[in-house]
């Protein structure tokens, strides 16, 4: 898809606003009732949908160029599909995700690059890792003393993914480390990648770099089908977003979990007891990717019509992403598995959840935006009285981590992998 496959949803935009908040159902306090960080964060239109649908409509009919400000309303997207889960109750076949990203996509095409991004995907392009300074040299340091396969000269069907973020982030490398273990408890013949795992590519695509995401997609492809892997789960809901619904789009018929999934399973079918208390009272937080973005991709071939020459119709009908088909029981199921754990929900959540503030690129081009958006969730979590917040994320991990360090605060962040392992 391009640009211009949006002209009519550019066209179409009712200037309703409904991409700037969840649902008014599900709104249960003007406080918590926003739901696009970009616009509530920069409180001027261009930063929403809605103005984003006009900026992309201005560079296709050549009547806007490339400002410091129009690049900043493109690139000051979190990429987190709040908007598109609310738009479609407004309008079902609006589509104000692909647009942002396709905007993206154009200006990159463009060489319209932030210089932020630049060396991220130097490092990508060098050591296969969106973790600049990283080397492909230690991806699998993380895997150290552990029992586990490298599929590069063994065999086993199940693949694990960490992703570069628990690759090289040493504070959370211990959630792949974790992961592993429990499944070794669970007798999985699982292996690794090791020094042969790539980035998914998913941050490149998010970030506008269509090239690089083809390339690191089929790569990762060819690589799990020389090794013989049918099944692939990773504990990066990026990856998991990427695997699921980008993928598919360029071949892959490889099977794909989240681990909060697969961990579901191996609680519900016995094989692993969770049976020490842990009282405490806990909030979960959705991630994006693994939530509203993290429904099955659909594939589709068809035409736009027009009825009367103003409704727009899909023939055949388009599949409607909408962010009801996301991993939302899994992770839920593990918690109240726990003995001891009071599970409190926060006031936005599933698909309406707010975002941690990692994605798009922001965290690293709009420190300040990530940290402000992810202060945000803080406090959410923090009006349920919760002890701890949860997440299966380790980029959203990330950002609490830092938020509640420099602000503070004392509430725990915990991947729902660790309470998992207290619990056996």
């Amino acid at each position: 898809m391009a640009l211009e496959d949006y002209r009519s949803d550019q066209e179409r935009c009712s200037h309703c606003s409904y991409c700037k908040w969840i649902p008014q159902d599900k709104i249960k306090s003007w406080r918590f009732a926003q739901g696009c960080p970009s616009i509530a964060y920069s409180n001027f239109n261009a930063y929403s949908a809605r103005g984003r649908f006009a900026v992309a409509k201005a560079i296709l009919d050549g009547k806007g160029g490339y400002t410091d400000r129009v690049l900043d309303v493109i690139y000051k997207d979190l990429g987190c599909g709040s908007c598109d889960v609310s738009d479609k109750v407004c309008r079902y076949n609006l589509e104000p995700l692909q647009n942002i990203l396709e905007l993206k996509a154009r200006a990159v095409e463009d060489g319209q690059l932030l210089p932020q991004h630049v060396p991220i995907i130097d490092n990508l392009i060098k050591e296969g890792s969106m973790m600049v300074g990283t080397v492909k040299a230690n991806r699998s340091d993380w895997v150290k003393g552990l029992d586990v396969k490298n599929l590069n000269n063994e065999k086993a069907e199940i693949a694990f993914f960490a992703g570069c973020r628990l690759s090289y982030d040493k504070e959370l490398q211990k959630i792949a480390r974790i992961a592993i273990d429990l499944f070794n408890q669970a007798g999985i013949d699982i292996g690794i990648m090791g020094k042969n795992e790539s980035c998914c590519g998913s941050r490149a695509y998010q970030m506008g770099y269509r090239n690089e995401f083809t390339k690191f997609a089929k790569d990762n492809i060819d690589t799990w089908q020389n090794a013989g892997v049918k099944t692939v789960v990773t504990s990066c809901s990026d990856g998991y977003f990427a695997f699921k619904r980008l993928y598919p789009e360029l071949g892959s018929q490889i099977e794909v979990l989240h681990t909060v999934e697969f961990l579901d399973h191996l609680i519900k079918d016995g094989k692993l007891k969770l049976t020490k208390s842990i009282p405490m009272t806990v909030t979960y937080h959705d991630p994006c990717h693994l939530g509203r973005q993290g429904e099955p991709y659909i594939p589709w071939q068809g035409k736009e019509k027009k009825i009367l020459n103003q409704i727009v119709v899909y023939d055949p009908p388009k599949p409607r992403y909408n962010g009801a088909w996301g991993i939302y029981d899994p992770p839920r199921d593990i918690i109240n598995s726990i003995p001891g754990i009071k599970l409190v929900e926060m006031e936005r959540i599933r698909e309406y959840a707010w975002c941690c503030g990692a994605g798009g690129g922001c965290i690293d081009a709009y420190p300040e935006f990530s940290a402000w958006t992810a202060g945000e969730r803080i406090e959410e979590a923090n009006s349920t009285g919760a002890e701890a917040l949860i997440t299966a994320c380790p980029w959203c991990e990330r950002n609490f981590l830092d938020s509640v360090t420099t602000t503070g605060q004392s509430l725990k962040v915990f991947d729902i992998i660790e309470l998992v392992q207290q619990a056996l």
